[in-house]
């Protein structure tokens, strides 16, 4: 978990009801500590707009952290394998 005096960024995740790798990189970042708004393209066209227009990909999960596109569940992952994320989240990166 994030120490309370940490800021941490806004976390996006763009989804649908029937993707395994939405799910899994919901659990990845609940493990890290971080919370984030879930934005489901499946219920609402004008968001898928709005994802392809910032990720330029059209498969899910898309992730950002504050206006930074990490991608999908294994760039995500990878970013984290790099030691990436934690400072990301934290704002110092």
């Amino acid at each position: 978990m994030f120490p309370p005096e940490v800021p941490v960024k806004d976390v996006t995740i763009y989804t649908t009801a029937i993707c395994p790798y939405c799910v899994a990189a919901k659990n990845f970042l609940k493990s890290k500590g971080a919370t984030w708004t879930e934005v489901r393209i499946d219920t609402d066209p004008a968001q898928r707009e709005i994802m392809l227009s910032r990720a330029r990909r059209t498969s899910v999960p898309q992730i950002f952290v504050g206006d930074t596109h990490v991608g999908g569940y294994d760039d995500l992952v990878a970013l984290d394998r790099r030691g990436g994320l934690m400072p990301l989240l934290e704002g110092a990166a």
